[in-house]
C-alpha cells in the first residue's frame, strides 16, 4: 500500500494546536478507511521560520510543497512578525499565488447541536483566489495598491476571462453533486466591467448545465439574503473580496468561524486551511476549536481522492464529517460554543468516533 504523502504547517498561535488535532484525527480516518497511512511532511512556517531562515515561508518549505498533492496549512499571525516582514506576502497569499490554487471552497452548514443565527443555512461559496482587489494577487511585478502622491491611494483590481470561467465552472461542477442550483454574486450595477464579467461567464457556462438553475444577486443585498434566508442558498461562486468577506459572515451565520472550513485548490494541489485566524489571545490554553481545521482536512482528503481514484480517501472524508457532526449532536463543545470541552478532550471525541459506521 503506498503511503499519502501530506505536508503539515503548524503556523502561528493555536495552529500549533488545531493542525496537530486534524492530523490526529486524518491518521485515524484512514486507519478506519482501510486507506493507505499517511506520511505527514513537517514544514516550518510563520514565526518560528522567521526566527530560523528569515522568512516566513522559507524556500525549503516552499520546495518540498512541490512535490506534495496537498498540505495542511495552519493560521498565520503575520501582525505580530518583526516589522520587515510585516509588509511582505502573507503566508497563505503567498502560497495561494506560487501554486495558483484557484478555488478557495467554503461551506457553511449548521452542525448539529450548535446554535446558528441561521439554523437551515447549508450552503458553498465559491470564490475566485488569485485576482480581485486583492493588491497582492494582481501583479507580475510590484503591488496593485500603490500611492501616487502622500494623498492618494489607488488600487487596482484585475479580472480575467480565464480565472472567471475556471472558478465558475467549479462551482457548477459542485452544484451538480449538491442541490443544483448556482447564485453568482456581482456588483455589476457599478464595477460593469469587472465584476460584471462574472455575470456575463455565468450566464454562458450555465447554457450548457440545464440541470442547474441559475440566479445572481448583487453583493449588498446577498449579504442581507443570507442573515434573512441563508437557507435558500446552495452553491454562490463570486470574486476574491467578495467571497472573503461573504465566507466569514456565512460561516459566523452558521455557528461560528471555528466551525468554518476551507479549501484552495487547483487541477492537481490543494491545500486546507481553516478560514479563522491564529487567536494568539487564547493559544497554548487547550481552548481553541479544532472543528474547522478537521473539517478543511477532511476536504482535503476527499479532494485527494478525486485525484488519486481512490474512494478510501473519500470514505475517510466522510467519517470525519460524520464524527464531527455526532460529537456536536452529542452536546460535546468547546468554549466558543458554549461547550466544556478542551482541543484536546473535543478531539479525543471525534478521533473516537472515525472508527464507527
Amino acid at each position: 500500500m503506498t503511503t499519502l504523502q501530506l505536508g503539515l504547517l503548524e503556523g502561528d498561535g493555536i495552529g500549533r494546536e488545531v493542525v496537530p488535532a486534524a492530523a490526529r484525527v486524518v491518521e485515524s480516518a484512514l486507519a478506519a478507511a482501510g486507506a493507505a497511512p499517511v506520511e505527514w511532511v513537517r514544514l516550518p512556517l510563520g514565526a518560528d521560520a522567521i526566527a530560523e531562515f528569515g522568512a516566513a515561508v522559507p524556500e525549503p518549505t516552499l520546495a518540498a510543497l512541490e512535490r506534495l498533492p496537498g498540505w495542511i496549512l495552519g493560521p498565520h499571525d503575520n501582525a505580530s512578525y518583526p516589522e520587515a516582514h510585516r509588509a511582505a506576502l502573507p503566508p497563505g497569499g503567498l502560497i495561494r499565488h506560487r501554486f495558483d490554487l484557484f478555488a478557495n471552497i467554503r461551506p457553511a452548514t449548521v452542525l448539529p447541536g450548535v446554535r446558528a443565527t441561521v439554523p437551515d443555512m447549508d450552503l458553498v461559496i465559491v470564490r475566485e483566489n488569485t485576482e480581485g482587489f486583492y493588491a497582492d494577487r494582481n501583479m507580475y511585478t510590484g503591488s496593485g495598491e500603490f500611492m501616487p502622491t502622500p494623498d492618494v491611494a489607488m488600487a487596482v483590481a484585475v479580472v480575467t476571462r480565464r480565472a472567471c470561467e475556471r472558478i465558475v465552472r467549479v462551482a457548477f461542477d459542485l452544484a451538480r453533486r449538491r442541490r443544483r442550483r448556482v447564485t453568482v454574486v456581482h456588483k455589476a450595477n457599478v464595477l460593469s466591467l469587472t465584476t460584471g464579467m462574472y455575470l456575463d461567464v455565468a450566464r454562458e457556462i450555465g447554457r450548457d448545465h440545464p440541470d442547474v438553475t441559475l440566479d445572481d444577486q448583487h453583493v449588498d443585498a446577498m449579504a442581507a439574503h443570507l442573515v434573512r434566508r441563508g437557507g435558500d442558498f446552495d452553491v454562490v461562486v463570486t470574486e476574491n473580496m467578495f467571497g472573503d468577506i461573504l465566507s466569514d459572515l456565512a460561516g459566523e451565520l452558521s455557528g461560528s468561524l471555528g466551525t468554518a472550513p476551507s479549501l484552495n485548490a487547483s487541477q492537481t494541489k490543494a491545500m486546507a486551511q481553516a478560514a479563522h485566524g491564529a487567536a494568539p489571545d487564547i493559544a497554548g490554553h487547550n481552548r481553541a476549536n479544532p472543528t474547522a481545521m478537521i473539517l478543511s482536512a477532511a476536504m482535503l482528503l476527499y479532494r485527494l481522492g478525486e485525484f488519486r481514484g481512490d474512494p478510501t480517501l473519500a470514505d475517510a472524508a466522510r467519517r470525519i464529517t460524520r464524527a464531527v457532526r455526532t460529537t456536536t449532536e452529542s452536546g460535546v463543545a468547546t468554549a466558543d460554543l458554549g461547550g466544556l470541552a478542551s482541543t484536546s478532550q473535543f478531539t479525543e471525541m471525534v478521533t473516537a468516533r472515525v472508527a464507527r459506521r
